[in-house]
């Protein structure tokens, strides 16, 4: 190729890359290298398509090629230059450079600014790689050659400032040259600033200053740089500023640094190095809180200052606040850290390593010590420093390692003998061990050596103060080295805290004790040793509120949890001062830094205390108790607040526990006397009078113990008068007080006293009381306790003379009380109550007292009724009304003034007086009120003819006047015993209230206070009313006795005599006794009760016609009464004469008209439709009369109890009946859970199906209920038969297996404990037994009922239903052999079920025996037989059992394929007279499987199966019996639309033959 052609190819190769068609450049350009391989312009052009084609390699070698040919040619070069900026690769920044090196001799010549272009380039590149000597030297060439090109000074100005930019990150590098370069630059642009002075010159000179202080060595350059900017700025701080904290970092603060910071503080007064430098000064010159003040301040300001931190903590560290010194430390250490690693940083982190260090080992617990170590051990060659090793030697003595310590000591003896340290280390070694002497030998040499370090002298002193008895005893020489060491350190608190010590102590003077403390605790906060001493010094000396100055700055100070004595003192103060809020606020702070401080708890128990919180101290006393159990006083304090509460039991437990510890402690005694007399005070309130006189009993021998050490004691006579006293008011024969011998001038031994004798106890008490101090109120239970001895003699009626000289005593202590004391208005009330006494009868004295004790107190309802009695006492009625109605007004709640006016109004006869009384018991209990009350409730219930009037049924019904009555009258009766109309009145409202037994005691005790009085007619009518209540309780001997005691001249009499002969079993006598009352009686309607009577008498001697007689005569009289109706209706019933009792029901309703009598009414109704073979007329006469009276729980009661006997398909309705009859009246209900049971079991519910009328949880709540009826638990037995029977339905396990014979021997024993009637119990005999041996049979246990049914008959032979059992338990085996039964053994059993021949299921077994045969004939007969027994019974169950088991029978020879007509419409019309008894879905089954076997694929069948299989409610196997029947017809029928049932046809083909099992056993169980 000629070079033309070359020229061509570049020339085209030069196009392409224009035209950016890089591979055709490329070809061209390996087309001219196939020429010239060393052509310049080609490789160049290859260098720049490979770069666009993004090749880079290929690009830098054809660019290097092309350089290595031409170096001088710019091309290339600029072609490496462009491909490495692009480039990514590391290497590619250091070929770059050598690149820009290269253009820039290139450009030198010949392009300047695009030299200056390159240069940049370069630099930046120099300034990325941190390469700043090149940056600086690079960029003062750029400057040099643009000024040498004539560059403006603003352009220049830039590249310097430029140049200060790139150098700023450098000041990290120690480079002298470097830096030079960089303070050249600065002070160059700052020369070369137009605009002097300016914003941008001002922050140039910051710059310049800011990194001039980086650099320690250039402190004359700074200074220049400082003083030249002030002068050019006088009002900036900033170069102030700057210089200042460059000399306090530096280490030496001279003068000339103290007059800069002054200088500085004159232009900005919160400056924050100025502040530092005043406070670096006033350290120097000791000058601590000046100095702490200052540096706080500063570093809060100037934090970076880490010279200043350093300062703050030696100033700290030296007013011994040695936890702020160590933050101090870790402050300067935290910003040391963060500076650079230079020799003057590291030497300030040594320092504030050893001040810290320092701090820590005078904190002189385990933990610093240690971190003490840690911190000496990060210091260079700590080990070798003998002032560190001297600190490490008190870290280990802290840490108790005095070896450690002595090894340290040794070495620093040997190697440094005149260190002071070391001698002062050794001292405080032996200190430690308590070797005193050596410890003063010791700091001597230390002070010795150093003789102005106040530890030394702290420490002497505090050896002297300890060391010996002699220097005990004479406290100068430790008081002179104490006083030393506080003028050295006037910052060491525990120096004034022993020198608090030595005032308080030795010489006795407080005030300067409290100053020494004062200043202690005011040095170190913490020193809780000494702040308290100045608080209980402060209290001492009555300077309350300094104490509460210094404790209110220490708990405003403290964190939760701490400064517990503060809190704990001012807690006290506040409740001394009875502010009890703030001193339980106080105390529970003091727990919460104390949690078991049992002084806390108890202080706060006493604050909860004084302020009425009585739960809250009991708590806290309690606490206290339990963490100190030996402090009796918590325990006393938790017995007297539960005292206070009304928890005398509990009290009397914690009393106990003292007594246990200290027998002698009083007042535990006393408190257990108190405890016991506040019990009886409350037995006596509830009319308890026997364990109030037990109550008495103890607490006179608490109080005579508490005397036999403490008979100084006025308040424990007193309460020994008030306990003797207390027993007033109950009975005389009750008081029989046992009373040790001490206390009646005995020397041991018990003696028993009377009430009288007690009573005069009490006042003897009260005088001794009185000489010990004579005090008005012991004045005024002296003379109360002498009235109630007045009274007590008034009761007894003995000598007129004694009773009345108790009185004028008791006058003459009560008008002492009234001196002493004349604004007491018990004490006047009390002079008035003995003035109206009988015995004194100074009725205006009476008058003028109560006036007194009114005015004396206003509100005054007492008072104000002893008045009205006084008034009501001299008939002075409307008086006495309106001083009630005053002292109602004053206190409704007042019980006396209520039985005021209820006595008035029974005066004036008003129709309130009985609604007054009724008020006066429900206030509270009185035996004036409760007679009162009594008296009238008695009084209206003998009225018969008021029975219908409304004020008989508010008074007595509505109000419950019977039981209110009966409960007072009991309390009445049991405080006073010797009223015999009470215990008659008591007696009859328990007759009323069916207490039959209670009756009969009342009325024997009212015969026995009346026998000895003259009053004989009382005593007869009590005497009757007692034998009635006799014959009530069956005592019927006693009550012929107590009759034949009456004149037997009154008609009640007589006939209650014949009641009791009647009842005894004695009819002649009885009819006698009748016949002699017929004789004398005058009411038709008494003769009567007496003909029905003899009748019922006749009935019991099997004398039927002489009875029907004589009832027939009742119902000829001109009133015949309902009972003689309800009798011969009953015997129309016993004798089966349905004729007799309906014409006796039909006038019987004719004479009923009471509500109340419904019941009886609807009973007597159903049991004649029953006799007359109406079972539905049975179920419907008790809707009836539930639908007339639906809140009678009886006729619900007794409509469950109907229905499953007589209508078994509404037994769903009787459940419902039952539950609600148990929610109306749980007496009823009781029974009528037994009763729902038995529905639920008869409508076949189970738990499975609903669990809300499970009849085993019904029963089973029965049985809780009424544990002794045994109906309940033969309900149960029938409950868990039925239960496990639907398990094996259901293919599960029973649950219930072994529970027959368990169940059947409690029904035995609950029959035996219950007076029954015998055919009751022979029929639940018999039944438990027959469901026992069926639950065995069922079991297999076939052995076990044989014994079971053998044991039975042995006891009694005629018992056909047993035998029958016994056969059909002994034909079970054979039965199962499927073996042919002889004749004979057919023979003996059917001549076994003709002697049963009444019970319809001995037939249907029959029926089974000749079907197992295939006596198919025989077995319909029997199943007939069985149907009409059962329709003669009116047994339901009976009759679809029979009709069901006949078809089925039947249904099974028509499967047998037998040609018989009879057999299939023996099927349909079975089934049909099912289905008329109810609707039966078994019967249903039937039909359709008869109509498959006739016609498997007939339209019929498929209609009669689907009436089974899709109709909801129908039992599970009943439905899946008819299912597979109907899958069997559609797979016959190949209907397609169904195929898919095949399979669900091939899983229950397997299942078939236990369905039809299931299905037999159904039928087996409908009976049950």
């Amino acid at each position: 190729m000629s070079n033309k052609q070359v020229k061509t190819a570049l020339k085209s190769a030069r196009d392409a890359i224009r035209n950016k068609e890089y591979k055709e450049a490329l070809k061209h350009c390996k087309t001219v290298l196939k020429q010239e391989k060393n052509n310049y312009n080609a490789w160049v052009f290859i260098g720049v398509a490979a770069a666009e084609l993004e090749q880079p390699d290929q690009a830098q070698g054809a660019y290097k090629k092309a350089a290595e040919l031409e170096p001088d040619q710019l091309l290339a070069w600029q072609g490496l230059a462009s491909l490495y900026e692009k480039s990514n690769h590391t290497d590619a920044k250091d070929d770059l450079i050598t690149v820009y090196q290269k253009l820039l001799d290139l450009y030198e010549s010949v392009d300047k600014q695009k030299w200056c272009d390159v240069c940049k380039k370069l630099v930046d590149l120099y300034h990325q790689e941190k390469k700043y000597l090149e940056v600086a030297q690079t960029w003062h060439k750029l400057i040099k050659i643009r000024k040498e090109d004539g560059a403006e000074n603003q352009e220049v100005y830039q590249l310097w400032i430029k140049l200060t930019q790139l150098l700023s990150e450098s000041t990290e590098e120690e480079n002298d040259e470097i830096q030079q370069l960089l303070f050249i630059a600065f002070e160059n642009a700052l020369n070369s600033s137009d605009n002097i002075p300016s914003e941008d010159h001002e922050i140039l000179y910051r710059r310049f200053i800011q990194c001039l202080s980086n650099f320690p060595h250039e402190t004359t350059r700074l200074k220049k740089a400082c003083e030249s900017m002030m002068n050019i700025y006088p009002t900036v701080s900033y170069p102030l500023e700057i210089l200042s904290l460059h000399l306090i970092q530096s280490g030496s603060f001279t003068d000339e640094a103290l007059q800069y910071c002054y200088q500085l503080l004159e232009k900005d007064s919160k400056s924050g190095p100025g502040l530092i430098g005043l406070g670096i000064k006033a350290l120097q010159d000791k000058k601590y809180e000046e100095a702490a003040q200052n540096l706080t301040e500063g570093l809060n300001l100037s934090s970076m200052c880490t010279a200043g931190w350093y300062h703050l903590a030696d100033t700290q560290v030296k007013m011994h606040r040695y936890k702020e010194a160590i933050l101090s430390c870790n402050q300067a250490l935290k910003r040391i850290e963060n500076c650079s690693s230079s020799g003057r940083s590291l030497y300030q982190k040594n320092l504030c390593l050893c001040l810290k260090a320092e701090a820590l080992i005078r904190l002189s617990d385990h933990d610093s010590s240690e971190e003490a170590i840690s911190t000496l051990e990060q210091v260079p060659d700590a080990n070798n420093i003998p002032e560190l090793l001297v600190l490490k030697g008190f870290a280990y003595l802290n840490k108790g390692l005095t070896n450690e310590t002595s090894k340290i000591v040794e070495k620093l003896l040997s190697s440094h003998p005149n260190l002071a340290e070391v001698h002062a280390l050794e001292a405080l070694i032996h200190f430690t061990k308590k070797d005193y002497l050596q410890a003063e030998k010791g700091f001597q040499r230390a002070l010795d050596r150093e003789t102005e370090v106040a530890d030394y002298h702290y420490y002497l002193g505090l050896t002297y103060w300890l060391m010996s008895e002699d220097t005990r005893k004479d406290k100068t020489k430790a008081l002179t080295q104490f006083l030393k060491a506080a003028k050295l350190d006037t910052y060491m608190g525990k120096v004034f805290q022993y020198l608090g010590h030595y005032y308080r102590e030795v010489v006795g003077d407080k005030s300067r004790a409290r100053g020494c403390y004062r200043k202690a605790f005011e040095l170190d906060e913490t020193d809780e040793e000494s702040g308290a001493a100045a608080v209980d010094l402060s209290v001492e000396l009555e300077d309350t509120e300094t104490a509460l100055v210094i404790l209110t700055t220490v708990t405003e100070k403290a964190s939760a949890g701490t400064a517990k004595w503060a809190w704990l003192r001012r807690g006290l103060y506040y409740l001394k001062a009875g502010q009890h809020s703030q001193a339980v606020a106080d105390l529970q702070a003091a727990l919460r830094a104390d949690p078991k401080d049992f002084n806390c708890w108890e202080s706060l128990g006493e604050a909860y205390l004084s302020r009425g919180g009585y739960t809250t101290a009991l708590k806290s006393f309690t606490k206290a108790s339990e963490l100190n159990p030996e402090s009796i006083y918590s325990v006393f304090k938790v017995a007297a607040i539960q005292q206070i509460l009304g928890k005398y039991k509990e009290a009397v437990a914690q009393y106990q526990q003292i007594i246990k510890k200290k027998e002698d402690y009083v007042p535990a005694l006393k408190g257990l006397g108190e405890c016991h007399l506040l019990m009886a005070k409350g037995m006596l309130t509830d009319y308890l009078d026997g364990k109030a006189v037990d109550h008495i009993e103890q607490a006179l021998d608490y109080f005579t113990w508490a005397l036999q050490y403490r008979s100084d004691v006025s308040c424990i006579w007193k309460l020994l008068g008030d306990a003797c006293t207390s027993l007033y008011v109950v009975s005389p024969s009750k008081v029989n007080v046992n009373v040790l011998g001490v206390l009646l001038g005995q020397k041991e031994g018990k003696q028993i006293l009377k009430k009288h004798e007690l009573l005069h106890l009490g006042g003897r008490c009260y005088g001794r009381a009185l000489k010990l101090m004579p005090t008005a109120n012991t004045w005024c239970d002296l003379g109360i306790n002498y009235y109630r001895q007045a009274q007590n003699l008034g009761e007894t009626g003995s000598c007129v003379n004694e009773l009345q000289e108790l009185l004028e005593k008791s006058l003459h202590c009560l008008k002492k009380a009234v001196r002493l004391d004349s604004n007491n208005h018990l004490y006047w009330n009390a002079l008035g109550v003995v003035a109206c006494h009988s015995g004194i009868g100074n009725y205006a004295l009476a008058q003028h007292c109560f006036i007194k004790s009114i005015q004396a107190e206003q509100i005054n309802a007492i008072a104000w009724t002893n008045l009205g009695v006084l008034y009501l006492g001299n008939e002075n009625i409307e008086q006495a009304h309106e001083a009630f109605k005053v002292a109602q007004s004053l206190d409704p709640s007042y019980l006396m003034c209520w039985i005021g006016q209820a006595l008035i109004a029974e005066t004036v006869g008003s129709y309130d007086t009985m609604d007054l009384f009724r008020h006066t018991t429900e206030l509270s209990m009185h035996t004036e009120g409760a007679i009162g009350y009594a008296f009238w409730v008695c009084t209206t219930l003998q009225d018969k003819t008021n029975r219908e009037t409304e004020l008989y049924r508010y008074n007595i019904l509505q109000m419950n006047a019977i039981p209110a009555a009966q409960v007072v009258l009991s309390k009445y009766t049991e405080r006073i015993q010797n009223y015999a109309p009470a215990f008659t009145m008591l007696g009859y409202l328990n007759e009323y209230l069916q207490l039959k037994k209670e009756a009969a005691d009342a009325y024997q005790r009212a015969i026995l206070l009346l026998q000895n009085e003259e009053k004989q007619e009382i005593y007869n009518v009590t005497l009757r009313s007692y034998g009635r209540v006799l014959c009530a309780i069956a005592e019927y001997d006693k009550a012929i006795q107590a009759f034949k005691s009456t004149p037997l001249e009154d008609f009640d009499d007589i006939i209650g005599l014949a009641l009791a002969l009647f009842k005894k079993g004695l009819f002649q006598e009885s009819n006698k006794a009748y016949e002699r009352a017929l004789s004398i009686v005058e009411s038709e309607q008494d003769k009567a009760h007496i003909l029905t009577a003899l009748a019922i008498a006749e009935y019991k001697q099997n004398k039927m016609d002489t009875a029907k007689t004589l009832l027939f005569k009742c119902s000829i009289l001109k009133e015949p009464t309902t009972e003689s109706l309800q009798a011969l209706c009953a015997l129309g019933l016993a004798m089966k004469d349905a004729t007799l009792s309906k014409a006796a029901l039909n006038e019987l309703l004719k004479h009923i008209k009471l509500k109340d009598d419904d019941y009886q009414k609807c009973l007597i109704t159903a049991a004649v439709c029953a006799l007359q073979g109406r079972n539905v007329s049975v179920q419907r006469q008790v809707s009836k009369a539930i639908h007339s009276n639906p809140a009678d729980p009886a006729l619900w009661s007794l409509l469950s109890r109907v229905v499953p006997q007589y209508t078994p398909r509404n037994a769903q309705g009787g459940a419902v009946a039952g539950k609600v009859a148990h929610i109306l009246d749980s007496n009823h209900g009781k029974k009528a859970l037994l009763y729902t049971a038995v529905n639920q079991l008869a409508m076949g519910s189970n738990s499975a199906e609903d669990g809300k009328n499970d009849p085993l949880k019904t029963i089973q709540k029965a049985v809780l209920l009424s544990p002794d009826d045994p109906a309940v638990w033969a309900g149960l037995m029938a409950a868990c038969y039925a239960d496990n029977t639907l398990a094996l339905l259901n293919n599960t396990k029973p649950k219930r297996t072994e529970l027959d014979i368990a169940l059947l021997t409690t029904i035995s024993a609950t029959v035996k404990e219950k007076e029954l009637p015998e055919k009751y119990i022979q029929n639940i005999e018999k039944w438990s037994l027959c469901q026992a041996l069926t639950g065995l049979i069922e079991k297999g246990k076939i052995s076990e009922a044989e014994a079971l049914c053998t044991k039975h008959l042995k006891g009694s032979h005629d018992q056909p239903g047993v035998f029958l059992l016994l056969r059909q338990i002994q034909c079970k085996p054979l039965l199962q052999s499927q073996k042919h039964l002889p004749d004979a053994v057919l023979e003996e059993l059917q001549k076994t079920v003709v002697s049963n021949s009444t019970s319809f299921s001995a037939w249907q077994w029959l029926a089974q025996v000749y079907q197992s045969q295939g006596m198919m004939s025989a077995a319909e007969m029997c199943y007939r037989k069985s149907l009409q027994v059962a329709s003669q019974q009116g047994n339901w169950n009976g009759k679809l059992s029979s009709l069901l088991r006949l078809a089925l029978l039947a249904l099974e020879v028509c499967i047998a394929d037998i040609s018989n007509d009879h057999w299939p419409s023996l099927v349909q019309e079975a089934t049909n007279e099912a289905l008329k008894l109810c609707f039966c879905p078994l019967a249903l089954l039937l039909q359709a499987l008869l109509q498959f076997h006739r016609k498997m694929g007939s339209r019929e069948t498929r209609r009669l199966l689907e009436r089974v299989v899709y109709k909801s409610g129908y039992p599970k196997s009943i439905v899946s019996v008819a299912r597979w029947y109907l899958l069997r017809h559609l797979y016959a029928k190949d209907d397609y639309e169904l195929i898919d049932v095949s399979n669900f046809l091939s899983r229950k083909r397997r299942n078939a033959s236990c369905l039809v099992k299931k299905l037999y056993t159904l039928v087996g169980n409908v009976a049950c």
